[in-house]
């Protein structure tokens, strides 16, 4: 599908693994010896990063040997995070070929290799049998995903029954329309929010049932503020959103700043059941 290669090639960057690397040695570390620690600051490709993902994968209740699904996984951080703190055996899923190739060198640098595993694929149609998953999340995808009925359908398939599904994502709020560009989209032609009564339909028409909902932009106004402070600073610290996207990464900040302070987009988890 033709959106299908805009969004990619929206998220795509050719050189990305270099440039981690190398920002990481800017930073002082040893690239031949990294932990999963060293890579936060620069894996997690959403709102309040590390944070928001150990508060989201907590909620899941995982346990060590847990299959856990990552859909939309990015360059893996998520994904090494749970590996790691939880000894789960973690598969992620991304729509970008480039994202899936530097997940799984990162994962080989931290010695995570034998815990995690890259595909790159459409979370729409995922080569997985049913029932393969003890548990799956999602976090800051849905809003590339026109047909979310079909992703939270196909979700459902893969997941074993009372399996965990987390979701951290932005939702459209109540002050106005998404301001462009963002880490997601630079025009609104990939994006497609929803709002929070929306999602609940989705959910439920999917079969899931919901086991706790937290709105999280009072969170998100604060490290709004902790941002604002690490981007004033005279050699400030390399972030997912500089190294991705370069040159664009300040006005693409600057709206994800202004769109959750003035609630055009509210960062909302989600946990629910598979019956």
């Amino acid at each position: 599908m033709a959106i299908d290669r805009e969004i990619a090639d929206h998220y795509s960057r050719d050189d990305l693994a270099a440039v981690i690397l190398k920002a990481l040695e800017a930073a002082g570390k040893d690239t031949s010896r990294l932990t999963v620690e060293d890579l936060a600051q620069v894996d997690e490709f959403h709102a309040r990063g590390r944070p928001a993902t150990a508060e989201l994968a907590s909620a899941l209740g995982l346990t060590p040997g847990t299959r856990v699904l990552d859909v939309g996984c990015g360059i893996g951080g998520p994904s090494r995070y749970v590996a790691a703190t939880f000894g789960c055996q973690v598969v992620g899923i991304d729509l970008t070929e480039e994202y899936c190739r530097v997940a799984t060198l990162l994962a080989d640098k931290v010695g995570l290799g034998d815990r995690v595993e890259f595909r790159q694929g459409n979370a729409l149609a995922m080569p997985f049998e049913e029932a393969s998953f003890d548990a799956a999340y999602t976090q800051h995808v849905a809003m590339n995903i026109e047909d979310k009925a079909a992703l939270y359908a196909e979700v459902a398939r893969v997941l074993k029954p009372g399996a965990r599904f987390g979701i951290y994502d932005l939702l459209q709020g109540d002050g106005g329309d998404v301001l462009f560009p963002v880490p997601w989209a630079r025009d609104a032609s990939i994006s497609f929010l929803v709002d929070p009564a929306e999602l609940r339909s989705l959910l439920e028409a999917a079969g899931f049932e919901i086991s706790s909902w937290r709105d999280t932009a009072a969170q998100a106004r604060l490290w709004v503020d902790q941002v604002k402070a690490h981007m004033a600073e005279p050699v400030p610290p390399p972030t997912a959103l500089q190294l991705q996207f370069g040159h664009d990464a300040k006005p693409m900040a600057q709206n994800v700043f202004r769109n959750l302070l003035e609630g055009r987009v509210v960062p909302t988890e989600v946990i629910c059941r598979n019956p």
